[in-house]
């Protein structure tokens, strides 16, 4: 005899089957849409498919999330980059609450993607600027991801540095900030020509500091913030002096300061396309003590967001993980030694990251004194007043007039590639004061130095 189920049951199975359909429609998913979702109201702005869906409205969501990111852990060991990218994406989606997801992805977002030279791809870094700004929305209430995003923009971008100086100051507004950290925004300052801010800034930590190593006195770390920002504040009045800021703010003449009389750099270059997608970089760099690092970019003349020898890179406001696929945005510094600087840069490697579709490219070359390091600065402080460059001088690309060097160059797609008339031929731009010369016993791959002496002349002779 065949038993049948109650009907009562069955019913019942039907009203629970709607209910939770109900309460999911009506009220979890609006309420997910409203505090976990990523830019608060922008649904789903990477596609999910409906299985993930459903997980996160039955509940799941920071499990899986959870069960993800220890996955991602597992590529981020093999090194397998790529496959990262998805699993962060999602990991947000699901638990947009995860601080240590956003920071990592940031991270390796900006940092990781990078060619057989280890010359990071800086077409994500948008991305990267999304992605933390996306999480400074979702979790407001912790400095974490303000910082974060200040030191991209402060160390990674080096450039634009008055985006550090705001994102370091909405991680100063959060009680839970790192003491050490907030030392940065002094840095920042700095490099935005803001010489009295850094003061006022240094000052101000270091009363705190004075307060809190007070309260315990055995505490290392309190006695180690109150030491280095006793050390940032004198080594900043004692510069701002000898450099000759203090005497511009009371518009007295340089003479007599270290960044009096300016130095002439004597910038030239010659660039070499020695095989197809290889470019030799050779140049001259009248100073002599090692610190100077020149910016060397190769890119698509009409690039978009293009400035000179960067990029806006604020351009994002969703978190598009996907970078342009047909555009080439090389960037290297090249290292001087001994007055000259020699490097082969080679992009035949990658050509998904430097495709080359365009049939023009700016070959730019630049250097800033608000990047460079201290000892260099010494001498051209911090706005340029103590450099000069009688071909390559520039007061125009950069805010407040700062003294920059600045030049570009150009080639064609044919000469790149070596196509058409230039099979097996290397093109060469040059500028017009490079002068070539006999190679020298001492190259730019050696480690010998020239270690200017205290008897060395103005020019390091």
């Amino acid at each position: 005899m065949k038993r049948t189920g109650s009907p009562i049951l069955l019913v019942m199975l039907v009203l629970a089957f709607l209910t939770q359909g109900f309460l999911q429609r009506e009220v979890i998913f609006p309420q997910w849409v409203k505090n976990f979702n990523p830019g608060k109201g922008k649904v789903f702005t990477t596609a999910m498919s409906p299985d993930q869906i459903l997980a996160v409205l039955a509940g799941f969501r920071e499990i899986t999330a959870g069960i993800l990111w220890v996955k991602a852990d597992s590529f981020f060991d093999n090194g397998n980059y790529d496959a990262i990218l998805p699993l962060i994406r999602l990991v947000t989606l699901l638990d947009p609450n995860e601080i240590d997801v956003y920071a990592t992805g940031m991270w390796h977002i900006g940092y990781n993607f990078t060619d057989e030279e280890q010359r990071s791809d800086r077409r994500y870094l948008p991305a990267a600027l999304a992605l933390g700004k996306e999480g400074c929305r979702q979790n407001p209430d912790t400095y974490e991801l303000f910082f974060e995003e200040g030191w991209l923009w402060y160390h990674k971008i080096d450039d634009d540095y008055d985006q550090a100086v705001k994102w370091f100051n909405k991680a100063q507004e959060h009680a839970d900030m790192l003491p050490a950290r907030k030392n940065l925004l002094g840095m920042a300052y700095q490099r935005t020509g803001q010489i009295d801010k850094s003061i006022d800034t240094y000052n101000r930590l270091f009363e705190v500091s004075q307060k809190e190593w007070k309260k315990d006195a055995s505490s290392f770390q309190s006695h180690q913030n109150r030491d280095t920002l006793e050390s940032n504040l004198d080594n900043m009045l004692v510069r701002s002096v000898q450099r000759g800021y203090q005497a511009e703010v009371k518009k007295q003449p340089l003479t007599g300061y270290d960044a009096d009389p300016p130095f002439d750099v004597g910038f030239s270059v010659k660039v070499t396309v020695v095989e197809a997608r290889v470019l030799r970089f050779e140049g001259t760099w009248n100073v002599l003590p090692v610190g100077t690092r020149i910016r060397c970019i190769v890119r698509d003349a009409d690039f978009p967001h293009a400035k000179a020898a960067e990029l806006d890179w604020d351009t994002q406001d969703a978190v598009n993980l996907d970078p342009p696929r047909n555009e080439t945005f090389m960037q290297e510094q090249l290292f001087v030694k001994n007055r000259r600087f020699n490097k082969k840069v080679d992009m035949s490697k990658d050509p998904t990251m430097y495709p080359f579709t365009s049939d023009k490219y700016l070959v730019e070359f630049y250097y800033n004194p608000r990047s460079g390091p201290p000892h260099i600065q010494d001498k051209f402080s911090w706005s340029g007043e103590g450099m000069t460059d009688k071909n390559f001088l520039n007061t125009q690309i950069r805010p407040d007039g700062q003294r920059c060097v600045y030049t570009t160059l150009t080639l064609n797609k044919d000469q790149i590639l070596q196509y058409g008339d230039w099979v097996g031929k290397s093109a060469v731009v040059k500028t017009a004061n490079y002068v070539d010369t006999a190679p020298s016993s001492v190259g730019t791959d050696d480690v010998i130095l020239k270690i200017p002496s205290l008897r060395s002349g103005t020019n390091g002779k």
